[in-house]
């Protein structure tokens, strides 16, 4: 009887075990019996997650020499699950939407099985299939498949060729990966998936309507004002750092998205053959024909500086929205008291036009002095995110500490991106203000930004190096959110265009009277320039009142002068580095404005959606898609149409033709 007894308490915690193990699976197929095919979703995406984190990890002890370093691994996970979510939020949107009108029938389910099994074996498919060519892909490009591999597909011989050739196991490897991956999704879809639904349809909408909802929210990623993108998972200057962030299937698609929006201005304005381009661009330059020596860089020249001393610092306030029409001295509205006081101290340069009616625009001219096309600025779009020009780019290999100062999220417009790829070393962006008075809609107000800046300044100063850096305001935007009781309102409702250009003013006034005591004032070349006018319209094919914006460089060796000459936004980074002492070698077009521009030279071009102008002293030369040039003349000057036609034309297409051949750099 005690051997019994023992016998059956040494059973007991097998079968304890065993019950346990049966009520696991009870509950499991409870749960599968009840949701149906939103048990199978449920799955998948909890799998999927699975498979890119551990993916992403494995990429991150293989590149741990870079990857291990400041504890950029944890960022990349972190940033790495949050694209996760919503690259994967994005592709169960459809069948959600499937599940949901499935119930509206008896045979719904039945119907929506084989829909839903392709639909998540492709999506498992496609994710092994990339996330296995990536450890290839970035042995030969340094990132995760991109743009180049969509570009690949265009020379499917030469390709198949190349892979035939040169990398038989690596096709084996994702041969025997797809493989077992269609294994998984059939085995995952049959454990999972129940043809009947035990609860009532209403509550079964209810629950998929729900997932519905956090799908839309989890592909958004954030509740910020722009959805979640590769610029918002940048953080450092190392680019496959920021490209381990996402997964292989997001970057794809990514740069599929961004090529559909790559449309050159050459579809719009007509082909004209490479050199004829390059001859009258360089034949519109200062610089003399054979001193352009450089064929894979062909607006490459030689650039001498007006000043010869020691280098220096160099600052862009760019401001947000400040159109000549707030600005007194430029004949607008009396909103800009302190600048209009600061064009009496300083080079005030009041015939320059924007190019563009972006800030993207206003950022891609000011910082790489690259003309306008149809497309979107190469802020955004893929091709320019490495190793294309800047002045930081430029500055940086001479020791010079570059920097972008924003008072909002610099990831927003695909900024913080950008810059980190062409020479910007620090980003100093809201996460990042030691003190925030005031926070509105678009981040810190302008004093704060200011404040910070200042702080930065003396502290780049006392490091004895030159430094370079764009401050970028944010107050003169809508809702226009600025502080209360720091000026007195123009218009009588406090949140107006009108005073919150007011109010910028008034913070770049306080800034510039810290800054004159400041021990960086002496040897600190300032330039304060819009990115562009605010709500820019009119029946005019290019309403050029509209693009005329303030443009002041000033510094304590900056001889106070008022300067007439028709110019562009891409005539002052050369103007600055000439000013600043830094000779050399770039690809940029525009004027050094430190020296006599024939009039005759003198010009500007503005991009208005898909109508170019090219505007000179005499004439405007005016492209619309698919249309004969317009060109008014402004006095009796003898130049053919033909010509102007086609030097307007030669501008218009150069910007398209550098960028898609990546030949600006």
């Amino acid at each position: 009887m005690v051997r019994c007894l023992m016998e059956h308490i040494a059973l007991q915690p097998s079968l304890d075990q065993q019950t346990k193990e049966d009520n696991n699976t009870s509950f499991i197929l409870l749960i599968k019996g009840s949701l149906g095919s939103i048990w199978t979703l449920m799955i998948f995406y909890i799998v999927m997650l699975s498979i890119l984190s551990f993916s992403r990890l494995s990429l991150i002890l293989w590149q741990a020499e870079r990857t291990l370093i400041n504890d950029a691994w944890l960022q990349i996970m972190i940033n790495g699950f949050r694209i996760d979510i919503s690259t994967m939020s994005y592709l169960m949107i459809l069948p959600l939407l499937l599940t949901a009108i499935s119930l509206i029938t008896a045979k719904g389910m039945k119907i929506l099985k084989p829909i839903v099994f392709a639909w998540l074996t492709l999506i498992l498919l496609s994710t092994i299939f990339f996330e296995v060519i990536t450890p290839t892909f970035i042995l030969e490009y340094d990132l995760r498949p991109n743009r180049l591999f969509i570009e690949y597909l265009i020379y499917p011989k030469e390709v198949i060729s190349m892979l035939l050739s040169g990398y038989k196991l690596e096709i084996l490897c994702s041969l025997l990966a797809l493989f077992i991956s269609y294994k998984l999704s059939v085995f995952l879809f049959d454990k999972s998936w129940s043809d009947s639904v035990s609860i009532p349809k209403k509550y079964l909408s209810f629950i998929c309507m729900t997932l519905f909802l956090l799908c839309l929210l989890g592909a958004r990623g954030t509740l910020e004002h722009r959805p979640i993108n590769p610029a918002m998972m940048s953080f450092s200057t190392d680019h496959l750092l920021n490209d381990l962030s996402v997964n292989s299937l997001y970057s794809t698609a990514f740069a599929l998205k961004q090529m559909q929006l790559e449309k050159g201005s050459d579809n719009y304005y007509g082909k004209m053959a490479a050199q004829e381009i390059l001859n009258e661009i360089k034949s519109a330059s200062l610089t003399a024909l054979d001193l352009y020596k450089n064929s894979e860089i062909p607006t490459q020249s030689y650039h001498q500086a007006s000043y010869r001393g020691k280098p220096k610092n160099i600052v862009i306030l760019l401001q947000e929205s400040l159109g000549a029409r707030y600005v007194k001295t430029l004949g607008g509205l009396p909103l800009s008291p302190e600048l209009d006081k600061l064009m009496t101290q300083g080079w005030n340069l009041t015939n320059l036009y924007a190019t563009g009616t972006r800030s993207v625009r206003g950022i891609e001219a000011v910082i790489t002095g690259f003309t306008p096309t149809t497309s979107r600025s190469i802020v955004k779009l893929d091709k320019s995110q490495h190793d294309f020009f800047t002045i930081a780019q430029f500055l940086k290999p001479q020791n010079y500490n570059t920097q972008f100062i924003y008072g909002g999220e610099s990831h927003f417009d695909n900024m913080k991106s950008f810059f980190l790829g062409n020479g910007f070393t620090d980003i100093v962006d809201l996460p990042k203000f030691d003190n925030v008075e005031f926070e509105g809609s678009w981040g810190a107000s302008d004093e704060d930004l200011y404040d910070q800046a200042h702080r930065e300044f003396e502290l780049l100063n006392q490091n004895e190096e030159p430094f370079f850096s764009l401050v970028f305001t944010s107050s003169n935007h809508s809702p226009y959110d600025y502080p209360d009781n720091k000026i007195s309102l123009y218009d009588e409702q406090k949140s107006s265009r009108n005073n919150a250009a007011k109010y910028a003013d008034y913070a770049l006034g306080q800034f510039f009277k810290k800054a004159k005591k400041a021990d960086y004032w002496n040897n600190t070349i300032f330039v304060i320039i819009a990115d562009h006018d605010s709500r820019v319209g009119g029946a005019e094919l290019v309403p050029i009142e509209h693009f005329h914006i303030p443009a002041l460089i000033i510094g304590q060796d900056i001889p106070a002068k008022q300067d007439a000459r028709l110019a562009s936004q891409i005539d002052i980074a050369p103007t600055l580095l000439s000013l600043a002492g830094i000779s050399g070698y770039h690809p940029m077009i525009g004027h050094d404005l430190t020296q006599n521009i024939p009039k005759k030279k003198q010009r500007a071009m503005m991009q208005y959606d898909k109508n170019f102008l090219f505007m000179t002293l005499d004439d405007k030369t005016f492209l619309q898609p698919e249309k004969p040039a317009l060109i008014i003349r402004n006095n009796d000057n003898k130049v053919s149409t033909q010509a102007l036609s086609k030097r307007a034309k030669a501008h218009a297409l150069l910007g398209s033709y550098l960028y898609k051949n990546g030949l600006y750099k």
